[in-house]
């Protein structure tokens, strides 16, 4: 499954157009790039509109009570649709745990180990985000983290689904399905370089040729 990373209303519209997206990720540094000074509420309403499955948006409160305020106030948006981007750690947790009570949806974020992921899925996260980038960035293959926490995902019964963010090539992508991630999460750039191949290309414009040349 794939969710588009971006909180640019016009490219999820154009993206959901394809019929390959399933949900929507932001976060607040895709914000301050894509959205600058732009009112938070009102560009995830514009980015509702024109999508469908859950949009994530994330805390930026930093205590257990600041947390669940400001869930409950972008839950309160639209709550089949909004679901709470929480950053891991141990308020994390803590939050993740209480809006599960809730029965509100959560996507803990920031996770680069098996150990977190796991932790997270224990306190009822809905989406286990793993930053495949990133943990690169430490010199490792984010590979067996994602089938380690599958598996255990698996062998425990729990629910919660596995999100690869971070994507930066893309190989990426391929790697964390073949792991056996849920769900990718895409920025559209890189979902366009997925649309093309240079043999996909060249057989398109060969059978094309050939069709206009019919009786010449």
């Amino acid at each position: 499954m794939l969710f588009v990373d971006s909180t640019d209303p016009t490219e999820i519209k154009d993206i959901y157009s394809w019929g390959i997206a399933s949900g929507v990720t932001t976060n607040p540094l895709i914000f301050a790039r894509e959205a600058g000074e732009a009112d938070l509420e009102q560009r995830i309403r514009e980015v509702l509109a024109v999508s469908h499955g859950h949009v994530s948006v994330e805390l930026v409160a930093e205590d257990l009570p600041g947390m669940l305020a400001e869930a409950e106030r972008y839950h309160g948006w639209a709550p089949d649709r909004i679901c709470i981007k929480v950053p891991f750690g141990e308020t994390g947790l803590k939050v993740t745990h209480e809006l599960t009570t809730r029965k509100i949806a959560t996507n803990v974020t920031c996770m680069m180990s098996f150990n977190q992921a796991y932790l997270a899925a224990l306190a009822g996260g809905t989406y286990l985000s793993i930053f495949s980038g990133r943990v690169r960035d430490t010199g490792y293959d984010v590979r067996p983290t994602i089938a380690q926490t599958r598996a255990q995902l698996e062998r425990e019964g729990l629910d919660g689904k596995i999100i690869i963010g971070s994507i930066r090539h893309l190989m990426d992508v391929n790697e964390a399905l073949g792991a056996g991630a849920h769900i990718v999460t895409v920025t559209p750039t890189i979902l366009r370089k997925m649309l093309h191949h240079p043999k996909t290309d060249e057989a398109i414009a060969e059978f094309n040729a050939a069709w206009h040349s019919r009786g010449k």
